[in-house]
């Protein structure tokens, strides 16, 4: 099987969009590498980090969201129980346990080939995406983690909604 060789011009990197996105909405970010990114963002239950990747190979801009929730050994196959759970539930993107710093984290990438340019509305939806399902999960990993409830009884906690006001 021969390798596909695609040259995509661009008429700018597409992290340079992300850039201008994170200045405009004043978050605070770094980028030390020509295809690397990271954007710390607030939200309800955590500080979350983001980082936003671009694969020239597949033309394909990557985003990982993680937050400061480290899974010690003893809990660590009940985490990976619930990540599988979280997963069905996904409709894009996925929970993956990042095994070197043992640190959930929120993974999806768009792909962007023939030279499709990334627009701010993606770059957005990209990073909420991420965001929300951090956010609607948080609890159940800390469930599991601080609490030592099984995957199953953590999501049903988690995930309870209440309906009205008291």
């Amino acid at each position: 099987m021969t390798q596909l060789q695609i040259a995509a011009d661009r008429s700018e990197h597409p992290l340079d969009v992300v850039e201008r996105l994170a200045s405009i909405r004043d978050w605070i970010f770094d980028r030390a590498e020509t295809d690397e990114m990271s954007v710390s963002v607030s939200g309800k239950w955590a500080e979350y980090h983001i980082s936003f990747t671009w694969i020239e190979d597949v033309e394909a801009m990557h985003v990982a969201c993680a937050f400061d929730l480290k899974v010690p050994e003893r809990r660590r196959s009940e985490i990976v129980q619930l990540i599988s759970l979280a997963n069905e539930q996904q409709w894009v993107g996925h929970f993956d346990l990042w095994s070197g710093e043992s640190v959930v984290m929120f993974r999806h990438a768009l792909i962007l080939s023939g030279g499709a340019e990334l627009t701010h509305g993606q770059c957005e939806m990209l990073l909420k995406v991420a965001v929300d399902a951090c956010e609607r999960y948080y609890q159940a990993f800390q469930f599991v983690i601080w609490a030592g409830r099984s995957a199953r009884e953590a999501l049903a906690g988690a995930l309870f909604e209440t309906e009205g006001e008291a």
